[in-house]
This record gives structure tokens, C-alpha cells and sequence, in this order.
């Protein structure tokens, strides 16, 4: 039941105190040791199919490694399944507003997103970095993705451990600041959970698409089991979505404020897009697209220009996503299949792996 002290302010300031404890003890540990820290980064370089069964082995006595294949008790595999049919669905626009939205939408936690900068991974190798997270999300959300022959568990379970080792190196780092609360913390997982399932839910409806409530809760419910796997804490993961509503609304109101590293981030982010922009959408009609979605407060604060996309363009992009949400739903595996592979043609790198 939600009341003033859902989500309070001094329930939220303690989540950012909070990391993940686990690997965090894990990774402080093994790379504590050159000859431990290497093997474990050999672990890490695996193709998916072999990294989890052999990390088990590696760390036979981690009760953290030991129960990562455990999907949390509440998981509900008919939601799931409802839940990754809805991603195959519309998978193709879902991926688009991974960058129309949901990464922008993160970028304004100015704390949160100081991570992102600090790395300088995501503004140096910014098409590596935003293809690996999309890669990500198509695994995680693949028909039969948590059954025996899925990768999500092992997809999840590595960006997890990234996460530690992230938060390893940011607290020697000098630039970090401990007003910020721990690189990665409890919230900030928080919200980016919510930017990749509530936030994707509200950028479909806004562009047209006609999305169920049921439909809705089984999308968040997988992106729940998503979050508890990337251990994420089980108070911060809403059950329903007046609670990630709630959730979200916090956050934002805590979180979100104009920054020089959003605004860096934002537009190495628009450059990206740009430059794999196989339409005949123009820049303005892209970061136009971008306003309309994330609205006018969060666009100012990303600097997004105000100028672009026109308002006739706008309504034939929201009449193509109700035509598209009444279409015959076909066959969703071959579907998630054709929509996939069309993804890596577009990276010659992932192409090179096929």
C-alpha cells in the first residue's frame, strides 16, 4: 500500500549508500591479486554460452555465483513470456527509443550519470558502448531468453559484475565524489530499470502504439526479474505500475537536473544515432522526435534543440503505430529472429561474430 513514506526521501538517500555487496566483496577480493585478477578478466572476455557455467566452477564456494541461475520465487513465467512477446512484437521502435529516450531519460540524474562520464568510455567508444547495451536488451528479452538454452541469466549476471568492477575503480578514482553517493548505487539502478521499462511502455503509447495494461504489467514484471538478477533490491523494485510510477516520479524529482556531462553525453549520443540513421529522417526531425518523447523540461536540461520535427510528420509517425498495434501479431520468434539479425548486419563488428 503506497502513502507519504513510500519511497521518502531518507529511504532513497540510503539507497544511494548502497551498492551491490556480493560481487562487490567478490571483485575486491579477486582483484586483490594480478594472478586472480587476470584469470577472472580471461572469465569475463568468454563467449556467453560457456562464461556462467565456467564461473560457477571458478568460484565453487561464492553463494552469490552459486545462486545467479535462481530466478527470484515471485517470477511468473507467463508474464514473462507475455511480456517478451510484447518486445517482439515491436521490437524494431523498442530499440529505436533505447536512444530516442530511455538513455536521455537517464542522462538527466546528473549523480547517476557522472559514472557514465567519468569512464569516458561511452563519449570515446560511443558506438561500441551503445551497441553492446542494445545487444543487452535483445538478449535479455528474446523469446525463451530465462529458459535453460537462454543467455539472458548469464547476459545479466556479466553486467553485474561489470557493475562491481565499475564501482571498484570509481572509488580510487580522485574525481569522485562521495556527495554523489556509491558509482551505480541502489537508485540509480533503480531508475535506470525504469528507463528501459516504464519509460519504453510511455514512449510507445506516446508515438501511437496501443499497449495493453495487462501487457504493460508483464513488460515490467520481466524487466522486475531483470532488475532483482542485476541485484537490484527487492524494495526498490515496484510490484505493480502505480509503484513504478510512484518510483519514477521520485526519482526525478531528486535526481534530475541540467548538467555539463548530460549535455556531453546527450549529444554524443545524438551524433551516434545520426550516424546509423538508415531513414530519410533528418537531424532535426530526430532530435525533434527526441523533445516530443522526453518532453520540453528534459530536453532543456539536455540542451536538445527546439527546432525539428514538423507536426504532420508526427502524426503520420503515430498513425503507423496504431496500424501497427491493430496488425496480426504472425509468428513472434521468427519475427524477434528476422528483427535481430537485421541488428547486427548494421555493426560490422557484431557482423564478423555471425
Amino acid at each position: 500500500m503506497l502513502d507519504e513514506e513510500t519511497y521518502s526521501d531518507d529511504f532513497l538517500n540510503s539507497s544511494r549508500l548502497r551498492g551491490d555487496p556480493e560481487p562487490d566483496a567478490l571483485i575486491a577480493e579477486v582483484f586483490g591479486d594480478p594472478i586472480s585478477k587476470g584469470k577472472f578478466q580471461e572469465l569475463l572476455m568468454l563467449p556467453k554460452s560457456e562464461f556462467l557455467d565456467k564461473l560457477i566452477s571458478a568460484f565453487p564456494n561464492s553463494q552469490f555465483i552459486k545462486n545467479t541461475k535462481e530466478l527470484p520465487v515471485w517470477a511468473d513465467p507467463a508474464l514473462m513470456r507475455a511480456g517478451s512477446a510484447l518486445f517482439a512484437r515491436h521490437s524494431e521502435m523498442i530499440m529505436s527509443l533505447l536512444g530516442l529516450l530511455s538513455l536521455p531519460y537517464c542522462y538527466t540524474a546528473a549523480n547517476g550519470a557522472r559514472v557514465l562520464y567519468l569512464t569516458e568510455l561511452i563519449r570515446q567508444q560511443t558506438t561500441k558502448r551503445l551497441f553492446d547495451t542494445a545487444i543487452f536488451i535483445w538478449e535479455v528479452m528474446a523469446p525463451g531468453a530465462f529458459e535453460k538454452e537462454g543467455l539472458a541469466v548469464a547476459e545479466i549476471v556479466k553486467v553485474r559484475i561489470i557493475h562491481s568492477v565499475v564501482r571498484h575503480y570509481m572509488l580510487k578514482n580522485e574525481k569522485w565524489d562521495e556527495s554523489w553517493g556509491l558509482p551505480i548505487n541502489q537508485e540509480d539502478m533503480a531508475g535506470t530499470n525504469l528507463s528501459f521499462s516504464l519509460i519504453v511502455i510511455r514512449g510507445l503509447r506516446k508515438l501511437g502504439y496501443r499497449v495493453s495494461k495487462s501487457d504493460e504489467q508483464a513488460f515490467l514484471h520481466v524487466w522486475a526479474v531483470i532488475g532483482y538478477l542485476s541485484g537490484l533490491e527487492k524494495s526498490l523494485i515496484p510490484e505493480n505500475v502505480v509503484q513504478a510510477e510512484l518510483l519514477d516520479t521520485r526519482i526525478k524529482q531528486r535526481q534530475f537536473e541540467a548538467s555539463a556531462h548530460g549535455k556531453e553525453l546527450t549529444q554524443a549520443l545524438i551524433v551516434h544515432i545520426l550516424s546509423v540513421n538508415e531513414s530519410k529522417a533528418t537531424a532535426e526531425d530526430i532530435q525533434g522526435l527526441m523533445r516530443y518523447l522526453l518532453g520540453d523540461d528534459i530536453s532543456d536540461k539536455l540542451s536538445i534543440p527546439s527546432s525539428g520535427l514538423a507536426g504532420y510528420k508526427l502524426t503520420l509517425i503515430r498513425l503507423l503505430g496504431t496500424i501497427k498495434s491493430k496488425l496480426p501479431a504472425g509468428n513472434l520468434n521468427r519475427k524477434f529472429e528476422k528483427a535481430y539479425s537485421t541488428f547486427k548486419l548494421r555493426n560490422p563488428v557484431l557482423h564478423q561474430k555471425m
